[in-house]
Formats: structure tokens, sequence, C-alpha cells
């Protein structure tokens, strides 16, 4: 059993166990190696929480104007979104491409985790919010799967953001680790149950309170949830449990043909989400008005 790994580290006691708990589930750093080509970007820098630095790329209009964040997913970084960057920007928006804490080119700090995602959203948003070529009324944040569940819980707490594009978020934590768990043939009981409470200790967060399918009823801001029925990672299943827990109509499903990776086909739907961004950033939105204008700073958490 491929748990049986954990086994000899009882013999140095917890403290064995959740040095394992923590190098398992540590993401793995990959470093860009492309730009974004063809586009008038700059190379940024940008504080973050726990006194670290963010690395991403800032590709601006020409005129002042509406202005995205784009996160990736674990393990992944900024140069896994460029295939949404020529499109995204030739329909006129401003996007700030980075990478969370722990991954790419950033800054590492103690863990990362899905609140950590959230907090380097948060970070970028009021970076972008200074920025001479951005309507600071006009922010939104595009995200993949660990990034789409931190862009749902950023824009819960931050009713500024006015737009939010969710690709291939899982629903909930508990039941992506307990995949996790499984396809590492780990029992749930005892070693699961304690790698998930261990897990919420070191986050600060419980599950419950960080689960998209919990965050979307929070959140009065246009969401667009994408997802690929052919992903194997998170069933599309969870897009639609998403959804069915949304609170506003502003909240829509689009279930396209990819994979959990596969930006191909939603460069293939720019013209439903270009649609959804632009009545996301009209006078009067989807559904009722737009969040309330920007304020500053964005609260921080």
């Amino acid at each position: 059993m491929q748990w049986l790994w954990l086994l000899p580290l009882f013999g140095g006691g917890f403290f064995g166990l959740n040095f394992a708990i923590r190098r398992g589930l540590t993401a793995a750093r990959v470093i860009e190696k492309a730009e974004p080509a063809g586009l008038p970007w700059r190379e940024v820098r940008l504080p973050t929480a726990n006194g670290k630095q963010l690395f991403g790329w800032f590709i601006p209009t020409a005129q002042p104007g509406p202005a995205l964040v784009v996160m990736h997913g674990w393990g992944g970084n900024a140069e896994m979104m460029l295939p949404l960057a020529a499109p995204l920007h030739a329909a006129g928006y401003g996007l700030l491409l980075i990478d969370a804490r722990c991954h790419g080119r950033s800054e590492g700090d103690s863990f990362a985790s899905l609140p950590r995602f959230a907090e380097d959203i948060e970070a970028a948003l009021r970076w972008l919010a200074l920025q001479p070529e951005v309507d600071r009324q006009a922010l939104g944040v595009i995200g993949h799967s660990v990034g789409a569940g931190a862009a749902l819980l950023a824009a819960a707490r931050q009713p500024s953001i006015r737009a939010v594009v969710s690709l291939a978020a899982f629903a909930h934590p508990a039941v992506m680790m307990r995949r996790w768990l499984a396809a590492r043939r780990i029992p749930y009981r005892p070693l699961g149950a304690y790698i998930l409470a261990y897990v919420q200790r070191v986050i600060g967060y419980r599950f419950d309170d960080i689960a998209p399918c919990n965050t979307i009823a929070q959140v009065r801001c246009p969401v667009l949830i994408v997802h690929g029925e052919k992903d194997e990672t998170v069933p599309a299943s969870e897009a639609e449990q998403i959804y069915a827990a949304r609170n506003s109509a502003a909240v829509e499903l689009l279930l396209i043909p990819g994979s959990h990776d596969d930006y191909g086909e939603i460069g293939q739907q720019l013209g439903v989400v270009g649609n959804f961004l632009a009545r996301s950033f009209s006078p009067t939105g989807v559904g009722g008005p737009v969040s309330a204008p920007l304020r500053q700073p964005l609260v921080e958490h």
C-alpha cells in the first residue's frame, strides 16, 4: 500500500508525521520559461502578506480601462495562464498575471494554501488599483482550480470586485483532499482524518469556511463558472454543485468540452466569456447593479 511509507515516521512521533504531511502536500515550483510575446507587458514585483513579494506580468491597455487579476492553480505559474492573455487583452482588458507565493518566481512562505492564494489575489488587486492605466472601479479576477476557489473567497470578502471567472474550481477542499488520499491509497481512518484536521490547523481555516460551494453564496458580483466536461481531476458535477449553491442571479454556469487544464477550449468560448465580462463591467451588469466602487485599501485578512 502506498500509505505504508508513513509508518516509519511514527517512530519519530507526530513531529515526523506532520513533517511528512507538509512535504507530501508541497506544490512543485515550476519556473516560467516563456513570456507574453506580442503583448505590451512589463515584469513587476508587488508586496503581499507576511512581507513577501509576488512576481507578475502586467499587460496594460492603451487607455485606462477594466483590468483582471489572473491566478493559476496549484503547482502552476503565470506562464500556464498565457493562452488567455492575448484574446482578453484584444478584448480591451488590462491583465496582471501573477505567481502565488511558493509558486513560479514569487517568494516562498511557510506554506501555500487556498486562503493564501486569496491573499495574493487581494494584494494584486490593490496593486492594480494604483496603476494609471487601470480603471480602479473596474477590477475582476480569473482563477484556475485552487486559484478559482481563491477568487471566490476573495470576492466573498471584497465587494469591490466587479466580476469573477472561475475555471475548474473544486466544490469543497475536504472532498478534493479525500480524492488525493484515495489516489495514494491512504485510508481515511485513522491517517486521512488526521491529515485533514492537521491541514486545517496549519492554514488557520476550516474547510467549510473556504469551500467554493459555501463562499459562492456570499459573492454579490457576477460570476461565470466554467468547467470542462472531461475534467478527470475535478468532476464537472462539482461546478454544478457550486452553481446550485449560488445566492445571486448574476452567477452563470458554462460547461465546455475540455479537461482540467485545457485552455484551448476556453479560448474557443471567448465570445461567451467576453460577453459575460462586458455585462459585468457595464453600469447595471447582469441581475442588478454592479458591486460598490473599489475601497482603498482592500481589506486584508
